[in-house]
């Protein structure tokens, strides 16, 4: 269906691609996997036809329709988020304007063109009726539903949304348009859980083809079904779920460094014995045989060895016993109870996982045990000797200026070495020249990344922390998860993250309006006890 044949693409000295083949077939649930700037986007922009190759060729069906999510919005406004969703879902919404505007002309036509009109205005219908125009509006208002949005915003105005609302109205348009390919560039970097289980089964059931990358290893292992990774100017393919691709990559580079090891090994043999024997005339035949056979040898070329650095988190000093305590907790917004009368305590060296539906809370509370929002009623008393840190979404999205990742940190830590601040950073993927980009020019995942960096370095023994592996890769979850486990601390975090979720939660405490349930079990034994992974599974319909 899309094959891409001896491709090679590059940005000025950025090699992505040297004659790379692959091909998508229908059908193919498909992850793109990669570094950072390994060139997962520009396979789909290649795709789109938004970007030409430099040499070989991409080849698709003229009249193959494509659905295309990535992370960015339109400048949206003056409709409701429903009507937003429909105008984006291609072929049916334009059918459906011009369902509309024949309807108009209908009732205000010369007589000459009326039959014409009438005509076209059947072929239109008789079209927009097949693609399940008349559907259109519902099946819209279940996508919305399903991506997380509440009645009142899937009814009000796109205006009143946040940018993450917004990116869930953009995978709605896509997912809506039910395209023969499905092309989703992160498409669970805004998602709750809830939702990320809903979209997951939602591409489970698609009967078209779907590529897609995604940092979470979770819905890759159920979604997909070949892995296509891309590194260092070649794709190449795995047959099966990441779990798969992860076991058979690290076989295939163990094989690789040992023929590898081996055949440097034979070659310094081959190259001592000419050496040694190099001006002797008795052995001057075997000298030159040997050197000729050296020179026909093809090179193994040297493994990439992918090294996976580690941050250990320096020994915390000791809380007491009770960190956190919460009595007769309650909150409400306006007319919307939030907390109702909340009371949890938790213990030194306890890691909680707040879980809950949108809107049960679980940003208040971290916000309430912080210090950073007050309680309408209750308490919430921080225990003796207790060193929080409080990680906040905005913390990293409020990462700006001029100065460079390394200048931050020394900032930050003056006292610091600067060889301790550059293994600091590079702990946390800032290798090389990357400790001096500008902190403006950092992605997501780079800003979460040197937030976390500056607040773990300064070693508190309680971690609050608010989905801290948005927009973070593979690689980097699971540093933070060895880090975490290894921590002697206390951990309150949310998170959509299964995977970060089974590592690191001991406890589980579930919003509920007006009935708020502690586990007092890990992650596995919450599931296990509650027959569900999340507590608002919202089925696909």
């Amino acid at each position: 269906m899309i094959s891409f044949s001896k491709v090679t693409k590059q940005y000025g000295s950025q090699v992505l691609f040297v004659d790379a083949s692959f091909q998508i077939d229908p059908g193919n649930k498909i992850g793109l996997v990669g570094p950072n700037g390994a060139g997962k986007s520009t396979i789909f922009r290649l795709i789109e036809g938004e970007e030409t190759v430099d040499e070989g060729s991409v080849e698709r069906p003229k009249k193959l329709t494509t659905g295309y999510f990535r992370q960015e919005v339109g400048d949206w406004s003056g409709v409701s988020a429903l009507e937003q969703t429909i105008q984006g879902a291609g072929l049916i919404a334009d059918l459906r304007v011009e369902l509309a505007h024949l309807e108009d002309r209908l009732g205000d036509v010369d007589a000459d063109d009326y039959d014409k009109v009438l005509d076209r205005f059947g072929d239109v219908q008789d079209q927009f009726s097949m693609l399940g125009g008349y559907d259109l509006e519902a099946r819209a208002a279940r996508v919305l539903a399903g991506l997380g949005l509440s009645a009142s915003q899937i009814e009000g105005q796109i205006d009143a949304l946040s940018g993450g609302w917004k990116m869930r109205v953009a995978l709605a348009q896509v997912l809506l348009k039910r395209p023969e390919v499905l092309l989703l560039d992160e498409p669970t970097n805004h998602l709750d859980i809830e939702s990320i289980l809903w979209l997951e089964q939602f591409l489970q059931d698609y009967p078209g083809t779907v590529v897609m990358t995604c940092h979470d290893r979770d819905v890759m292992n159920r979604v997909v079904s070949r892995i296509v990774e891309i590194d260092g100017g070649a794709i190449r393919s795995y047959s099966g779920d990441y779990d798969f691709y992860d076991a058979q990559r690290a076989e295939l580079a163990v094989k690789h460094e040992a023929e590898y090891s081996r055949q440097q090994a034979m070659l310094a043999k081959e190259m001592r014995f000419i050496e040694r024997f190099r001006g002797q005339p008795s052995k001057s035949s075997a000298v030159q045989s040997r050197a000729k056979m050296v020179g026909k040898i093809e090179r193994i070329q040297e493994p990439k060895r992918h090294v996976e650095r580690d941050f250990a988190l320096a020994a915390c000093s000791r809380s007491g016993d009770e960190v956190v305590s919460m009595k007769g907790l309650s909150k409400h917004y306006g007319d919307v109870v939030v907390h109702d009368g909340l009371n949890l305590l938790i213990r030194r060296g306890e890691r909680w996982a707040i879980m809950g539906e949108n809107g049960a809370g679980k940003s208040t509370l971290l916000r309430m045990i912080a210090g950073v929002t007050d309680p309408d009623a209750g308490t919430v008393r921080i225990g003796s000797a207790v060193d929080m840190a409080y990680f906040a979404q905005h913390h990293a999205e409020n990462l700006s200026g001029d100065n460079t990742v390394i200048g931050d940190l020394v900032g930050s830590f003056p006292a610091t070495g600067l060889g301790i601040l550059k293994n600091l950073a590079g702990g946390f993927g800032f290798t090389g020249d990357d400790v001096d980009k500008p902190i403006h020019v950092l992605s997501g995942g780079e800003k979460t990344r040197l937030a976390l960096c500056k607040m773990l370095f300064a070693s508190p023994n309680l971690l609050v922390l608010d989905e801290p592996t948005n927009h973070l890769d593979v690689v980097t979850k699971r540093m933070l998860v060895r880090a975490l486990k290894a921590y002697e601390g206390t951990v309150i975090f949310v998170s959509h993250d299964r995977d970060f979720l089974r590592q690191l939660a001991t406890r589980v405490l579930e919003l509920n309006p007006g009935d708020p349930k502690p586990f007092l079990g890990d992650y596995n034994e919450y599931v296990t006890s509650t027959g569900r992974e999340a507590p608002g599974l919202r089925a696909v319909e």
